[in-house]
């Protein structure tokens, strides 16, 4: 039994969800997206709540239970404040810079690394060395600051490289602390 499946969802002011057949639309403030809902799994809105229910008892159908509660969540939060990840770089000569739809990274390579930024998504540079991603759609928001971050994943020893701003990275003592 799903806890989380079981869980209702509050719709809150300013979002409008409509489901039309087994295809959830949800749109607010920052944007509109749209989710389909398998077969073993139905969606009933009443008023400002909603309910997963599983149409049958099934291996899959509790698998799916508490998936799908979770991402309809997701979806409600995304169209309504946003996902962000922050970036920084660390090291000499290392920066981010934005040219349009491309974000140039400058991270100790023979050459800049481009990447084409997601339709979607939005890119602020607080300066050279911080970035922003922002976003309604919380797995293409992670899912771009995860291949930024591995341009160029933080080291151990002296700690450069690209990383979140709120993580932490475990430093190594090098050749000196064997003697």
């Amino acid at each position: 039994m799903s806890r989380i499946g079981n869980r209702k969802i509050v719709i809150p002011a300013g979002v409008t969800v409509t489901n039309e057949g087994n295809l959830v639309k949800v749109s607010g403030p920052k944007g509109n997206m749209e989710m389909e809902v398998k077969h073993p799994i139905s969606i009933e809105i009443n008023g400002e709540e909603i309910t997963v229910k599983k149409e049958e008892d099934t291996k899959i159908a509790n698998m799916l239970h508490g998936t799908v509660n979770s991402n309809l969540t997701n979806l409600i939060k995304g169209v309504k404040d946003g996902y962000a990840k922050e970036l920084e770089i660390i090291g000499v000569g290392y920066k981010f810079n934005l040219k349009g739809n491309v974000l140039v990274i400058n991270a100790g390579y023979s050459h800049p690394v481009e990447m084409k930024i997601p339709e979607g998504i939005k890119v602020e540079a607080a300066s050279n060395t911080e970035i922003t991603i922002k976003g309604c759609d919380k797995v293409l928001v992670g899912e771009f600051a995860a291949n930024v971050r591995k341009v160029r994943s933080p080291e151990p020893y002296k700690g450069k490289g690209i990383r979140y701003k709120d993580e932490h990275v475990r430093r190594k003592e090098g050749k000196k602390a064997a003697k």
